[in-house]
């Protein structure tokens, strides 16, 4: 797997938590699955990737191909995540003259081969496997349809064999990835186990999704992001859980992490955010000492108030993530994030003697 010049997230803590690094998430020539509840998060965090892609010079050459199968990725594209981003996406594939995305999953099996065979690399995204049909099922549809019609009852599978093909074709496409040191990223959608199950949540699509990535990672909501106005809390945001169920990166057998990335309507990941929200709840930046009675208070001052002795200030959550962003200190946060992480790692190895030497 190519380490060099490796993609970020845009999330130092989603960074960290698929390769233990604050700096990327995905490696070139790997295949990653993203599967998540509705409106978690899984496009906007497709389209950081792609935003990412444009600020590191070693993936100048690649295309970004989002095969918006869904048709959802109604976002304003240049609005959040800059011109070049907008300049630079390109649909799959192209049909009488107009650009077009995948609609069954023989068509997107198709479009990647093509893209692997076009010779230049590339990141992939397909938004998303679900929504993608199969020539099987509508095959099925046109029979039971006519028969139907013709006052007969049909027979056969409801199935979309969609599984069966996953397992069958994705194997040759992850030769490709490694010869184009490309990435591919597939989104699904999550489905309620209504039956009896330890897992309150399943995908489709078959084994195979997930026994050849590189990486799973599920999303959820964890909360609403609110903020009062004009006497009411109104909803500007949403929480996104990600979890890292599968990772075939660190090399630390059955390693999962879990993580939580704030994603404002109006601005998209916060980064800066949820570094400092992580150094709080970890108990790495405590609760400053209360003022004293008969010192000026506000509506900011009345909120909960915290050192941040590294950055030598204190002040409300909110607060500290203005003072990093009006100072230019991204980059002294991440690194911050980044230490109190592998200390936290650190404190979990189990110290054992080597079995095997």
């Amino acid at each position: 797997m190519d380490r060099e010049g490796a993609l970020s997230s845009g999330s130092t803590l989603l960074n960290l938590a698929c390769t233990d690094t604050p700096h990327y998430a995905f490696l070139k020539g790997c295949y990653y699955y993203v599967v998540g509840d509705s409106s978690s998060g899984k496009t906007f965090l497709a389209h950081t990737c792609f935003a990412e892609a444009v600020l590191n010079e070693s993936f100048d050459k690649y295309r970004l191909i989002f095969d918006d199968v869904e048709g959802g990725a109604l976002m304003d594209i240049e609005r959040f995540f800059g011109r070049q981003v907008a300049k630079r996406i390109e649909s799959p594939a192209i049909k009488k003259g107009k650009p077009a995305s995948s609609d069954t999953i023989e068509s997107f099996y198709h479009n990647i081969a093509e893209a692997i065979e076009d010779g230049r690399p590339f990141i992939y995204v397909l938004d998303s496997q679900d929504a993608l049909g199969s020539m099987q099922s509508a095959k099925k549809f046109r029979q039971q349809r006519r028969a139907m019609e013709e006052g007969q009852d049909s027979k056969g599978s409801y199935g979309d064999g969609k599984a069966k093909f996953h397992s069958e074709h994705i194997r040759e496409v992850l030769s490709g990835l490694r010869k184009r040191k490309s990435i591919l990223i597939i989104l699904g959608q999550t489905r309620d186990n209504l039956g009896r199950s330890f897992e309150p949540k399943s995908r489709s699509g078959g084994k195979a999704l997930r026994f050849y990535a590189n990486t799973e990672i599920w999303t959820s909501l964890a909360g609403k992001l609110k903020r009062r106005v004009r006497g009411t809390a109104r909803t500007i945001g949403v929480r996104c859980l990600a979890e890292v169920k599968k990772n075939r990166v660190t090399g630390k057998i059955g390693k999962d992490r879990a993580i939580t990335i704030p994603i404002y309507y109006d601005y998209g990941m916060d980064d800066v955010g949820s570094c400092v929200d992580f150094l709080i709840e970890e108990g790495h930046w405590r609760k400053a000492k209360k003022k004293k009675d008969g010192e000026d208070t506000n509506d900011e001052t009345k909120k909960k108030l915290y050192e941040a002795p590294e950055l030598l200030f204190s002040g409300s959550r909110e607060q500290i993530v203005r003072y990093v962003e009006e100072e230019g200190m991204e980059r002294k946060l991440r690194e911050l994030a980044a230490k109190l992480w592998e200390e936290i790692e650190a404190e979990c190895v189990s110290h054992r003697k080597k079995r095997y030497e």
